[in-house]
């Protein structure tokens, strides 16, 4: 599979960069992409919620009227779930949600998502991703260049550049990710995916294990 390379200039360079089949070319799993969200969203959960009980409540433990004779039900202490200010029944408790997947299982998710991608036409590959100066216009600009700058957009690099990371992070609709750090959660909750040469010869070492 051939795509062709640009400059952050938005020109077409000439060349072509060869993809994987095996990686951007797949069937997508649709079941291994559910699974890989479902636990990327699980372990975000910080699950520190906690109600108090019954027997964590503050008040009093005296019995607080007779046991019969009254005409109501009987009650032994004001901090029964019944009564308002009592403890609550089955309250949540802090846990952990995560729970794990097999490695072949998330790498086939993310080269689901990256295949999807690929189908729908999403993903453009550039011969390098670097500016000069950290400048959000530049920047901007660069996305116009590159017709991504209207959709939230997901550019991924070889490693971290502190000029390009300092110009996007004002930007709500961009996101600058390594190929190392790539996610399923992350390919799919974008609209366009720009790919810097050096990262996909990186993403496709780490997928090809």
């Amino acid at each position: 599979m051939k795509l062709k390379v640009y400059s952050i200039t938005g020109e077409d360079t000439g060349r072509t960069i060869e993809l994987s089949d095996d990686i951007f070319g797949i069937e997508p799993n649709e079941h291994a992409i559910y699974l890989d969200v479902k636990q990327y969203l699980a372990n975000q959960r910080q699950g520190t919620h906690k109600a108090k009980e019954r027997g964590e409540v503050a008040g009093s433990t005296k019995k607080i009227k007779r046991q019969k004779g009254t005409g109501t039900a009987r009650a032994g202490s004001i901090k029964n779930p019944l009564f308002r200010g009592g403890g609550r029944v089955f309250g949540p408790r802090p846990r952990n949600y995560g729970f794990k997947l097999n490695k072949k299982l998330k790498r086939l998710a993310r080269k689901s998502a990256l295949s999807a991608m690929m189908k729908e036409g999403k993903i453009k590959v550039v011969e390098d991703f670097d500016m000069e100066a950290p400048k959000t216009k530049e920047f901007i600009k660069i996305l116009k260049n590159l017709e991504a700058a209207d959709a939230k957009s997901l550019i991924v690099l070889d490693e971290l550049k502190n000029n390009v990371y300092l110009s996007s992070r004002n930007l709500p609709t961009v996101k600058i990710v390594r190929g190392s750090d790539l996610n399923t959660y992350v390919i799919l909750n974008t609209e366009n995916i720009i790919l810097s040469e050096p990262a996909v010869a990186q993403i496709e070492a780490i997928l090809k294990k």
